[in-house]
């Protein structure tokens, strides 16, 4: 099977909440889901009034299906308002 690139939108409930932590429990909870921990990549993006959301991309078995599970874990994690995919692509090699 084929591998794919995901990108993850994780929007914090407020400015106060610590991006960091959010992001190292978000990157756990992918480690865990894809079984690759070192396919993941982080970026913080400007949404409005000081609000910044976290994109996580990272690279998963398409075998493994639909991350549907994956985005109700991260939602569960203290100070996460949502999590959704914005953008699913089929690696080549």
């Amino acid at each position: 099977m084929a591998r794919v690139l995901i990108t993850l939108r994780v929007m914090p409930t407020s400015v106060d909440v610590d991006l960091a932590v959010v992001e190292a429990e978000a990157k756990k909870l992918i480690a865990a889901f894809t079984g690759m921990a070192a396919a993941v990549k982080a970026e913080r993006k400007p949404v409005a009034f000081g609000l910044n959301a976290i994109e996580i991309s990272f690279v998963m078995d398409e075998a493994k299906g639909g991350t549907e599970t994956l985005e109700k874990e991260i939602v569960a994690v203290e100070g996460v308002n949502s999590a959704e995919v914005i953008d699913v692509r089929r690696t080549i090699g």
